[in-house]
């Protein structure tokens, strides 16, 4: 059915929707120039998404009553498919292949790897938006909370994007229509959010997913990018100012 909205709430979506799309594209932007601080960048936003799980979702997952699968409750085990479900994408996908050349000089270039790999995460991008959508469902504050996560990962999107397409000898040109792809991805997905509203049960269970999804890009897909090649020092001291900065924002609010 179609979902009753407040305008508020439309505006919203449509403004962070906007920043995931800008996001994207700047995180890309930056991989094509490759900045020589790219690590620094990857921990923060790495310590942010963690924070986000652990000072503001998980806490909002588990107010109130919760429903049980098996004697565990149904977010908990949406979380873990979250988890799993990027796993086994990325694993299937070859995803980090992207970065093999850090590691070994012989890396192949196999072109349809790199663009079924960005293609992806273009779908990836898609759930972004539909993310940003539901959260908005489940009230302001969580939606507000997903958005801010969506578009703090959405640059490291934009960048592997590039990445996985220029490794695998994929021209630049190929490259940018990709992130392109990736970029407005999200305002498709937002927008299919518009047509349909979820009961609570549902919209709790998604933020479980959710929350697998978080962690597995920060703890497998982020954090090991921007620890690779680079000084591990200053990326844990990023990692924690991340953190620091949820615990600070999460607690004023």
């Amino acid at each position: 059915m179609l979902a009753h909205r407040y305008p508020y709430d439309v505006v919203m979506v449509i403004v962070f929707t906007i920043a995931s799309v800008l996001s994207t594209a700047l995180g890309g932007v930056v991989a094509l120039r490759n900045p020589d601080r790219l690590h620094l960048i990857l921990g923060l936003t790495a310590g942010v998404l963690l924070g986000l799980v652990l000072f503001d979702l998980l806490p909002e997952v588990f107010s109130g009553d919760l429903a049980q699968f098996g004697g565990v409750p149904v977010p908990m085990l949406t979380a873990a498919g979250g988890f799993l479900a990027l796993h086994v994408t990325e694993r299937s996908l070859a995803i980090h292949s992207g970065h093999e050349h850090e590691y070994d000089l012989h890396a192949h270039h196999d072109h349809t790897i790199g663009l079924v790999s960005a293609g992806a995460l273009v779908t990836h991008s898609f759930l972004d938006g539909i993310g940003i959508g539901l959260g908005f469902q489940a009230g302001e504050a969580v939606g507000i909370t997903v958005a801010v996560a969506v578009v703090a990962h959405d640059f490291a999107d934009g960048l592997n994007t590039v990445a996985i397409v220029r490794a695998h000898g994929n021209t630049p040109g190929r490259a940018r229509a990709l992130l392109v792809a990736d970029a407005t991805a999200p305002l498709l997905g937002a927008a299919s959010t518009l047509l349909f509203t979820l009961p609570e049960g549902w919209l709790k269970a998604y933020l479980g997913f959710f929350i697998g999804f978080l962690v597995y890009l920060a703890t497998s897909d982020i954090l090991p990018e921007a620890h690779a090649g680079h000084p591990s020092r200053l990326t844990l001291m990023s990692t924690v100012a991340g953190l620091g900065l949820m615990w600070l924002v999460v607690g004023l609010s």
